[in-house]
């Protein structure tokens, strides 16, 4: 006997996403393009010491953050929510600070590659359980999203760190 799908369970016609979880998502959008948008920056400008290495490291952070803005906006809209990556709506809502005109040392591209990483990491964080409660399908789209950031600010950082003792 078939089960009689239920409003939320229909896909299409079904599940929409709150205004809350749009919002939430919204967040996450904006910081992964600006992510976009500052590394290619730095991969641009960056000089010094082993900078192919991390020339070439900030094109795959650029390229990621592309590929996660768009699973992210494309979520958004399968569940009726209207994505905004329009360069203002980008500019004036990301949590990233500004990233530096001119030619920027390796040493300080990285920190501020990997501050930037760890900025985008914190608004998924903030508003992963919100997300959650309302749609763990979204939240596991999440998970990908931090499993990728947190490995590029740990492979970053490791430029500029030092062994422990």
């Amino acid at each position: 006997m078939a089960q009689q799908r239920t409003q939320k369970q229909n896909a299409e016609s079904g599940f929409r996403a709150s205004a809350q979880l749009g919002k939430n998502l919204q967040r996450v959008l904006v910081d992964l393009l600006e992510l976009q948008f500052q590394g290619k920056q730095a991969h641009w400008n960056v000089v010094g010491t082993n900078f192919r290495d991390l020339h070439l490291q900030l094109d795959e952070i650029v390229s990621a953050a592309r590929s996660l803005a768009d699973v992210v906006a494309e979520r958004m809209r399968a569940l009726h929510a209207v994505p905004d990556g329009r360069s203002a709506t980008v500019a004036e809502s990301t949590a990233l600070p500004g990233f530096p005109q001119g030619e920027v040392d390796t040493t300080e591209t990285i920190d501020l590659i990997t501050g930037r990483i760890e900025t985008a990491v914190a608004t998924v964080r903030d508003v992963h359980d919100s997300v959650d409660d309302e749609d763990p399908t979204t939240a596991d789209i999440l998970h990908g999203v931090l499993e990728q950031l947190e490995q590029f600010a740990w492979m970053v950082s490791a430029e500029n760190r030092k062994p422990q003792k």
